[in-house]
């Protein structure tokens, strides 16, 4: 089908608005790849410093004649996401040295876990982490000897900031090898419940762990559909990973088969080679484009329109929120996840997964066909599945009926014919919500607010029961430019147990939610954030607020409650303790969440 011509005038839009900006830093690409091998600029001692340690690998590496592959590792055995990888270099390399190339490990990032720090101080350096592993990548890639890199990482900040490095060093091909979800356990719907109930004291912290523990059980990413496996379906939708890969099992033949030829993929895609396909190549407006639909028909996390147009900023696209919002009005959602549903990503791969939505969204002309993958031309490739068949990898043509409707659903029957995000506006400012969790009754609240200045805060008046009423929590002083913009997932349960009691709930923040949150009406990444003078920072208690995902309106009701003075709390605490102090420079220099609270680029 040809292409749905709004996607097209949206697609163009961006292109235009990009322009200037795309052109100079493909002239930088072509410049930079235009001096050929990297390592044929190196002197005696440079390379002699280089492959010191690589043993019967040197006489390759010297010669300069075969692909020399960089390993980008985000691997700790902290994150669950991130264990497989300890024994992806040593795969890698073998992989690479059947088809007579070279790996070394170019570096480590490092990976913070928002599951660990949701809730606590360290949650503030969360978002500046993605900056963190963008530099740590470029270092890694500074000793200029790889002809291509392949980035190992999952999780929440990790992937954004592998790719902002990435794209800057789009000269040299690059893919992403994934590690897998961990098998299902605790179903996540259970899970919330305990949690609910433990912040109304019906059960006690030993019932809880339990819980959590059951739930997170394992190696692989967690298995509801937040930040991290959104991350994932951007990798497919953006045609970085190889097709179908994102949501196998750790430790298992496959994932082992696909590691293998995800490596060798990269190395063939060289300079080098006769399949040249640089980075810069695939991360064009059209794929950026095709990230944000997937985004929109899966019901993925809002922590993406945050890192989306940092990303595309490092490939010289200029994605803007109306790009989300537009995006959103004409894409069906077509898949029920948790927190969206109550299946899993593993219930959802078993169903059809990414490839049936991709394939079915092309059939729509909602998705540019016509992209550069790592795979090869056009995103065709990823409606396949891979099969291991007696030992032999092939990819197969994919599901072209949904094998489960609870669960996704065909563009032409799905769970609702728009997006699972939207964007509000008002004289409050702009924020979004994800709306593909939220009840539809609960779409529009308007009720009295009630401000805070931290989310302690918020818990403590719900434990005093001074929250049991029609109420939208305000909780302020939470942008990039406060304390780092950190994810207030941890006020869902007492948030979730207000609305269960009936009363109508609504959450505004120039803050984030976790990407597993949504069962609550939440307008967050409000900018301009309370820092900066923005609106909220002259709320008050009793402010009749309109918080209305339908029509996209984010508006305070009350006469003159904005021509109060603005609140100037007093946000001294937020520079020290757990590496706070390491941080001031990101505070200072951070832009505005609309556009990606960016800093490297």
């Amino acid at each position: 089908m040809s292409l749905h011509p709004r996607l097209a005038d949206i697609t163009n839009r961006i292109e235009t608005r990009s322009a200037q900006m795309r052109d100079a830093y493909m002239e930088r690409m072509r410049k930079a790849a235009d001096d050929g091998p990297r390592r044929a600029h190196l002197t005696c001692g440079n390379q002699a410093h280089a492959y010191a340690a690589m043993g019967d690998d040197k006489d390759a590496l010297t010669a300069a004649r075969v692909p020399n592959l960089g390993i980008v590792s985000a691997y700790n055995d902290m994150l669950s996401a991130h264990q497989p990888f300890k024994t992806y270099p040593d795969k890698i390399k073998e992989a690479v040295r059947k088809v007579g190339a070279t790996a070394q490990v170019a570096g480590g990032v490092p990976a913070m876990c928002d599951g660990v720090t949701q809730g606590q101080v360290g949650m503030e350096l969360s978002l500046f982490s993605r900056d963190v592993i963008a530099m740590a990548t470029g270092i890694s890639l500074s000793h200029n000897t790889f002809d291509a890199a392949v980035y190992l990482g999952v999780c929440d900040k990790i992937v954004p900031g592998l790719v902002i490095s990435a794209a800057t060093f789009g000269f040299i091909p690059g893919l992403f090898i994934p590690a897998g979800p961990m098998v299902s356990g605790l179903p996540n719907d259970q899970k919330a419940k305990v949690r609910q109930q433990f912040a109304t004291g019906e059960v006690g912290r030993e019932a809880l762990m339990k819980a959590e523990m059951a739930s997170y059980h394992g190696p692989g990413t967690c298995t509801f559909y937040g930040t991290a496996n959104s991350n994932q379906m951007l990798m497919e939708f953006m045609g970085l990973h190889l097709p179908g890969t994102s949501f196998v099992n750790p430790d298992t033949p496959l994932r082992d088969a696909l590691t293998e030829a995800a490596a060798q993929r990269a190395v063939a895609i060289t300079g080098l080679g006769n399949d040249y396909r640089p980075i810069c190549d695939i991360l064009d407006a059209k794929a950026f484009v095709n990230g944000i639909v997937g985004l929109m028909a899966t019901g993925g996390s809002t922590n993406l329109v945050i890192h989306l147009p940092a990303m595309a900023a490092a490939a010289g696209v200029l994605l803007e929120p109306r790009d989300f919002a537009e995006i959103s009005a004409i894409t069906p959602l077509m898949a029920k996840v948790y927190p969206n549903g109550l299946a899993d990503v593993n219930h959802f791969h078993a169903a059809g997964g990414l490839g049936y939505v991709i394939g079915e969204l092309l059939e729509q002309g909602l998705l540019h066909a016509d992209t550069k993958t790592v795979a090869g031309e056009g995103l065709a490739d990823y409606t396949t599945e891979p099969k291991l068949i007696d030992g032999t990898l092939s990819w197969q043509s994919g599901p072209t009926e949904s094998l489960n409707e609870k669960i996704v659903r065909p563009a032409s029957n799905p769970f609702q014919p728009t997006g699972g995000l939207a964007e509000l506006s008002g004289n409050l400012g702009q924020g979004v919500m994800k709306v593909s969790a939220v009840a539809p009754e609960r779409r529009v609240i308007e009720a009295p607010a009630r401000v805070f200045e931290d989310q302690a805060s918020v818990k403590e008046a719900f434990k005093n029961d001074e929250l049991n009423q029609d109420v939208v929590v305000v909780v302020r002083f939470q942008g990039p430019k406060s304390n780092g913009m950190p994810e207030l997932h941890s006020l869902t349960p007492v948030l979730a147990v207000l609305q269960d009691r009936g009363f109508k709930v609504a959450l505004v923040t120039d803050g984030r939610m976790s990407g597993a949150s949504g069962k609550v009406p939440s307008a967050i990444h409000v900018c301009p954030e309370a820092a900066q003078g923005g609106p909220l920072a002259h709320i008050a208690d009793g402010d009749v607020i309109r918080v209305d995902a339908v029509e996209g309106v984010l508006d305070v009701l009350s006469e003159g409650a904005l021509d109060r003075p603005a609140a100037t709390p007093d946000l001294s605490d937020n520079n020290f303790g757990i590496g706070r102090e390491m941080f001031q420079i990101f505070r200072d220099r951070v832009g505005p969440a609309a556009n990606g609270a960016r800093i490297c680029v």
